[in-house]
């Protein structure tokens, strides 16, 4: 099995349907990472798994909308966990990328969230 990844960061504010008592009820930023994870069990005829440079569309979707966003106002995110937004990232790009296998997002460096498939694609 091969497998590669790339990361995107982005800045957004969110808060989270929690108790008021909870930290992260308040409205609060991070500076996300989406690590998004490729497989192939072989590689293609340029031997890429993917090439890196098709991953702009994914830039540039992440730059136009969740860079510097409120996440709470975009309207195709039904929460604002890292939990959901690694399932809607997969959801989004999956359809592109069949040999996308997981999308990680972490908001701090030492915590993260992911969402990933069994199926393997070539």
């Amino acid at each position: 099995m091969f497998t590669i990844s790339k990361k995107f960061s982005f800045d957004s504010s969110h808060s989270l349907n929690l108790p008021t008592t909870h930290k992260c009820s308040n409205i609060h930023g991070h500076t996300y990472c989406a690590e998004f994870i490729f497989s192939r069990d072989s590689l293609d005829k340029d031997g890429f798994v993917i090439d890196f440079c098709k991953l702009d569309i994914v830039k540039d979707f992440i730059n136009n909308e969740l860079d510097h966003r409120h996440l709470n106002s975009v309207h195709w995110l039904e929460a604002t966990t890292s939990e959901v937004i690694a399932k809607s990232l997969f959801d989004k790009f999956t359809i592109v990328f069949p040999q996308l296998c997981a999308v990680r997002i972490s908001e701090t460096p030492t915590t993260w969230a992911e969402y990933s498939s069994s199926v393997v694609r070539n």
